[in-house]
């Protein structure tokens, strides 16, 4: 079990460096703030509901792991 799950490891963690990269290099600082991801704000409270963000993951995700399945 360990030769398979190595390489899959190996490669969430390359993925989670350079999505990190991205966002320390301000070049991901427009997500969140797309049209239909509400903010609601009064006083000391806000409330941040990423409907269109969340939307966008989920297309992208399903598209990634519909080629992986296809391979």
């Amino acid at each position: 079990m360990g030769r398979q799950l190595g390489p899959w490891l190996v490669g969430i963690g390359l993925l989670i460096v350079v999505v990190g990269g991205l966002a320390w290099a301000g070049l991901l600082s427009w997500f969140g703030r797309l049209p239909g991801d509400l903010r609601f704000g009064s006083g000391g409270t806000r409330v941040f509901i990423p409907i269109t963000s969340m939307l966008l993951i989920s297309l992208v995700l399903s598209i990634v792991l519909t080629l992986f399945r296809r391979r």
